[in-house]
């Protein structure tokens, strides 16, 4: 019975030294640091790649179906992926729709859901915080945000008027700001086709 507690007592002490800081050795010295994950703000490592092609869930007064960007070609777009679960998504709904109402950008906006639910409890949600004037447009296998490569929510992307990637800002953004304003104005006119 001691042998055993002497060896429960050594292999706790040694599992615990396992999480001792080790030295620099020739092999982990030059060893790159960890990659970082996403930093909130703006992005523009993916400037110029193309919408996807793939599809999206709308639900108008036509009823659900299925949307992709050619319906939106035309006219910068701004697609906020947002959830229902998410603290910084839901205090930004309210600033894209007056972002909407204000006419302010000269494109369409567009918070595209990443909930797994249904359309109607994604209405439901939108209409209880007063956000259901934004359309209630749904990404539930998360097939966009997958394809696009958004990692964070909120993740918001303009698109330019030829489905385009202008930018991307990671996080959450007041966007009746100026600084807000300013990145709208990069969403720029069609260019010739």
């Amino acid at each position: 019975m001691r042998f055993l507690l002497v060896l429960c007592a050594l292999l706790a002490l040694g599992a615990c030294r396992k999480n001792e800081p080790q030295a620099p050795t020739s092999a982990n010295a030059m060893a790159p640091a960890a990659e970082a994950g996403p930093v909130k703000g703006v992005d523009r490592s993916h400037k110029g790649q193309p919408f996807p092609d793939v599809k999206f869930l709308q639900d108008d007064e036509d009823g659900p179906g299925d949307m992709g960007i050619d319906s939106l070609l035309g006219e910068p777009t701004l697609i906020n992926f947002w959830a229902s679960w998410c603290a910084p998504c839901i205090k930004e709904l309210p600033t894209l729709k007056a972002l909407d109402r204000s006419h302010k950008f000269a494109g369409a906006v567009i918070p595209l859901n990443q909930d797994s639910g249904t359309q109607d409890s994604v209405s439901a949600f939108m209409a209880k915080y007063g956000v259901e004037d934004l359309g209630n447009y749904q990404d539930p296998k998360m097939k966009v945000s997958g394809a696009l490569g958004v990692e964070v929510l909120p993740t918001t992307i303009l698109f330019d008027a030829d489905g385009k990637e202008v930018w991307r800002y990671v996080g959450d953004l007041d966007w009746t700001s100026p600084e807000a304003a300013r990145l709208l104005a990069e969403g720029g006119a069609p260019q010739a086709r």
